[in-house]
């Protein structure tokens, strides 16, 4: 089932004014008069699964781009420029203040959702405690690319005013890690393995999501304050990711273009995703997605769409050199999500890479901010291959990590291989997952970023726009805006 829904619920929407944090809305009174009500607290609800609007271009903007499966130095002033070229100048990039704000937006919103529940107004204990665990997954989620992207971030664990927000400084690490820790555990305790329709929160979800914060927390510091802690977690996040493998909830897809196809959404690989939706009635933005726009050439969007759009021509976001010579012959992955070369509008073929994974020209949308596609958060496969992360970091099975990756490499056509380690996993992945907005994590959380991105800008930063890759860049810079607010409130994070 869709969740996006057209209409964003007013009180919820009353978000701070240029000069306030992002966290507090301009008013929280009419708050009080409109939860009346169950079927308020769905639309509320609804409502923060909204917030996740954006998700995927996020991720592909800030962990894609910044990795080494992409080479985008660019001759423009486009906002992913300086993310590939690891510019220090980044507290004044727009996608500083997108990531901040549109977190921070949902993390309002489930905050509302859970001040005003209560037992008087939706009487249903099942209803009722679905609603809050659905809201807790989801302030987790955003927290979790929250820390990730920033380090240390204030922690709301409910709705504050303006004036409140002003006295609330940047929490640490371990206590960011606190909240979603037990907003996921307690999702997992009241949510339900699964619904009759796809599309919401599940407690498998929360799991999944969980494990995956284990393995983060479980990440070397790098002797910065960013989201890895040395926890050593591996064999908690075993224990989850097995009960989702042993859930029988999901299966494996013998296909891979099919687990991306818009005519299959919510197949079996899916454990949760962004929820997008085409309306070509009314072309409304706002309810589906702009990623593969914000992928494939400006000249290539010309000649195959009925609208204007794509990535301009002085900062193509292209494939780098390295990661499309990682390929085997028989890798039929890059097949499906790299297009090698376009004929342009001047019938000129245009011998560029561009990835064109969650395209479908059958299905175009009335404008190029409403692809209908959703966009996978976590899929099945991820917790397979967590698990043989998880294996390998703790000294488990080789025989079992052999198997999980051996099944990915069989579904994309190549020969099994044997001993797998941690690099070979890495690669694994890179190529599994391009795209999808998970490389730059994987990399920082297996401790293996300052060597692969170091070795990566010497063989492909052709354009000598980077300078290293340094400790104090795993995080980004907190954006000015929010430095600006209050002075001495929030520090800047070293180097920037």
């Amino acid at each position: 089932m869709k969740r996006k829904i057209l209409i964003i619920l007013a009180v919820i929407g009353m978000w701070a004014c240029e000069d306030d944090l992002i966290q507090a809305p301009i008013s929280s009174s009419s708050s009080l008069n409109f939860y009346q009500d169950e079927d308020d607290f769905e639309q509320a609800v609804n409502a923060t699964y909204n917030a996740l609007d954006g998700y995927a271009v996020r991720q592909f903007m800030l962990s894609d781009i910044r990795s080494d499966i992409i080479y985008s130095p660019g001759t423009g002033v486009r906002d992913w420029n300086p993310i590939n070229n690891f510019e220090s100048t980044l507290a004044t990039n727009a996608l500083m203040s997108s990531a901040w704000d549109e977190n921070f937006n949902g993390v309002l919103r489930a905050n509302t959702v859970l001040d005003e529940i209560n037992e008087s107004l939706v009487p249903d204990d099942d209803t009722r405690n679905r609603l809050i665990g659905e809201a807790k997954f989801l302030r987790a989620l955003f927290y979790f690319d929250l820390v990730r992207w920033f380090g240390k971030v204030p922690v709301f664990d409910h709705v504050v005013t303006p004036t409140e927000a002003l006295e609330i400084p940047r929490s640490s690490v371990t206590e960011v890690y606190d909240l979603i820790e037990s907003d996921l555990n307690d999702a997992i305790s009241v949510l339900p393995e699964s619904y009759t329709v796809k599309g919401r929160a599940t407690s498998l979800a929360a799991k999944a999501l969980l494990a995956r914060v284990y393995l983060t927390k479980s990440g070397p510091t790098y002797n910065i304050e960013g989201p890895g802690l040395d926890a050593n977690l591996y064999s908690d996040a075993l224990s989850l990711l097995n009960d989702v493998i042993n859930s029988g909830q999901f299966a494996w897809v013998d296909d891979y273009a099919s687990i991306f196809s818009y005519d299959n959404e919510g197949n079996s690989d899916i454990i949760f995703d962004e929820q997008n939706i085409n309306d070509l009635s009314t072309g409304d933005r706002g309810i589906g997605t702009t990623l593969p726009t914000d992928m494939y050439d400006e000249a290539y969007g010309r000649t195959v769409t009925t609208f204007a759009g794509g990535v301009p021509g002085d900062s193509p976001i292209r494939p780098s050199e390295s990661f499309l010579a990682s390929f085997d012959e028989d890798d039929i992955r890059d097949d499906f999500a790299i297009l090698p070369f376009y004929i342009d509008d001047n019938d000129n073929q245009i011998n560029n890479e561009q990835f064109v994974k969650f395209l479908d020209l059958t299905e175009l949308p009335a404008d190029r901010f409403n692809w209908g596609i959703n966009f996978p958060i976590i899929r099945y496969t991820d917790v397979l291959m967590m698990k043989a992360e998880a294996l390998l970091q703790s000294g488990g099975s080789q025989t079992d990590i052999d198997a999980i990756v051996n099944m990915v490499r069989e579904r994309a056509g190549l020969e099994a291989v044997s001993d797998v380690d941690l690099d070979m996993l890495l690669e694994e992945r890179a190529k599994e997952f391009m795209a999808e907005g998970l490389r730059w994590h994987d990399l920082v959380r297996t401790g293996k970023v300052l060597e692969v991105m170091n070795a990566w800008e010497v063989e492909d930063d052709a354009s000598e726009k980077i300078d290293g890759v340094n400790a104090y860049e795993i995080i980004y810079a907190i954006p000015l805006d929010q430095l600006d607010v209050k002075e001495g409130l929030y520090e800047q994070n070293d180097g920037y």
